[in-house]
């Protein structure tokens, strides 16, 4: 059993305050989802409470927690930089579990990895795998270890779509605790049985966190009909209010009216009117009393607000890719040879068309990804954009998200800048911080901004989704589905698929493969 008691974590920079007084226990059996906005402290969370000192560099930290007798697994977000340069062989070795793996074990595991099983001996460094791959090797080396609770950040992340079904089911099925956050929604709604719900209100300046043992479907129902009975109990009391004051408006009136008028020559009658002032106010001050404890309005955090121009538009018989190759292949070594990844790949793309490409980790997906941009980037009857996996190909982390979206230095386009950041809720705070002290999703909120303030046409997306929250994810997909322009994108972002795309091609060693149309 996991406990958590009394935890408090604030930022020490900008004292911004992540929980307050957070308390959780989570029992044997039980898969709990951290769910919230980017930014919330999902992960510093996490982070906490695999190993306290991973946080002390940047967290102020109180509270207690009791794992006695548990063996913590942790999945971080990013693999560790003390990781990159080993082989995948150093990288399994660490584990000491992993000389017990008898061949038949790890052929299980690779097999459920869709791997093979020289993949524990190879000498490829980890830094060079594709992001599916990372993950797959810390997954295999967190399970070599048998861990009683898994704590997973972003398990879902870069996976093929075999692979998370593997995965839903790994979660599902065993027998120990995991407590894990991801933004696959198909996989929290198959998993989680409790959701813990961390909120940033008021412009970040006040934290909540929520506890609901249910599945997520559930929770979100639950959730949004209490708001609307609280919404509606809050409307009706405020109109009985303005009743109530009404009517007290015009009794106040009428007797300060007679109170003023009244004769010297009735002074009984002027004693009266005092006692029936003094129960007006008397009434008054119940009235302000009630006041106090009418229903207040539900506080609940935001939707992020965002668009492309209504006024992009492509022809659709236009086309915007005619893209040929005979082979696929990595990027090579100093003599510029590279693995064949793929043979014969074709990809014709005409106007308005939404084009997803999935296929297993390590087919390729990315490298075609970067061709195709590369080739519509250097285009100028279009306008292209892209968005890579790895945000840092184009993001300077140095500078600020308001000094990396102006390309003009102006008042009026910075005022502009900081009103689109706001509606993607980011704090003043959060504007002036540099980019590398913002969470993924973040970085990524900063590439679609620039997207849509460049008047793009032509999206060139490489798993647009992976770091937006469950609660975010929705607002994201109907925005790019109703884009009037080209999308070419990769995803195993299961309601992303069905939602945005109207073609997907699967890449296999053959070439591209439609599957759906």
């Amino acid at each position: 059993m996991l406990q958590i008691k009394n935890l408090n974590i604030v930022h020490k920079k900008d004292l911004h305050t992540i929980v307050t007084d957070f308390r959780f226990v989570l029992n044997p059996g039980e898969k709990a989802v951290l769910i919230g906005e980017e930014g919330n402290g999902k992960t510093t969370l996490l982070k906490w409470i695999y190993d306290p000192a991973l946080v002390e560099a940047y967290a102020e930290v109180t509270g207690e927690r009791i794992c006695t007798g548990e063996r913590l697994g942790y999945l971080p977000q990013d693999l560790p930089d003390w990781d990159r340069e080993k082989t995948l062989y150093e990288f399994f070795s660490e584990e000491p579990m992993f000389w017990d793996q008898t061949p038949k074990e790890l052929g299980e595991l690779a097999g459920n990895l869709k791997l093979p099983v020289e993949f524990f001996y190879g000498e490829q460094k980890m830094e060079t795998l594709s992001g599916g791959e990372k993950v797959k090797a810390q997954m295999a080396r967190l399970l070599m270890a048998q861990p009683t609770i898994m704590l997973l950040d972003e398990p879902s992340n870069d996976i093929d779509i075999e692979t998370l079904e593997w995965l839903e089911r790994l979660i599902r099925d065993t027998k120990q605790s995991v407590l894990f956050i991801s933004h696959d929604e198909t996989l929290i709604e198959r998993t989680a049985n409790v959701v813990i719900h961390m909120e940033q209100l008021r412009r970040k300046t006040t934290c909540r966190y929520t506890v609901v043992r249910t599945n997520y479907r559930e929770y979100l129902r639950n959730r949004n009909a209490a708001f609307e009975k609280q919404e509606q109990e809050a409307l009706n009391e405020k109109r009985a209010e303005k009743i109530r004051e009404e009517k007290f408006r015009r009794i106040y009136q009428s007797v300060d009216h007679e109170l003023n008028t009244i004769t010297r020559q009735n002074p009984s009658g002027g004693r009266l009117l005092k006692k029936k002032m003094k129960a007006v106010k008397s009434l008054e001050r119940r009235y302000e009393r009630e006041a106090e404890d009418m229903t207040q309005m539900p506080e609940s955090e935001e939707a992020i607000f965002f668009k492309f121009g209504e006024k992009i538009r492509i022809p659709a018989g236009k086309v915007i890719l005619d893209f040929h190759r005979d082979q696929l292949t990595c990027p090579g070594d100093s003599d510029g040879a590279g693995r064949v990844l793929a043979k014969s790949v074709e990809l014709i793309i005409r106007g308005q068309q939404k084009v997803c490409i999935i296929g297993q980790n390590g087919a390729g997906k990315t490298t075609l990804m970067k061709q195709i941009a590369k080739e519509m980037l250097e285009r100028t009857d279009i306008h292209a954009e892209y968005m890579p996996q790895n945000y840092e190909e184009l993001l300077d982390l140095d500078v600020t998200p308001i000094e990396f979206l102006d390309d003009t230095g102006e008042k009026e386009k910075r005022t502009m800048i900081r009103t689109y950041l706001g509606s993607m809720k980011y704090t003043a705070d959060e504007m002036s911080h540099p980019i590398a002290q913002l969470s993924g999703g973040q970085k990524a909120k900063i590439l679609l901004l620039k997207m849509s303030m460049s008047g793009a046409d032509v999206l060139i997306l490489d798993e647009p989704t992976r770091n937006f929250s469950p609660l975010s994810s929705p607002v994201i997909r109907e925005v790019l589905s109703s884009y009037g322009g080209v999308i070419i994108s990769i995803s195993h972002d299961r309601k992303y698929i069905d939602e945005v795309c109207d073609q997907v091609y699967r890449l296999t060693a053959d070439g591209l493969e439609k599957i759906s149309d």
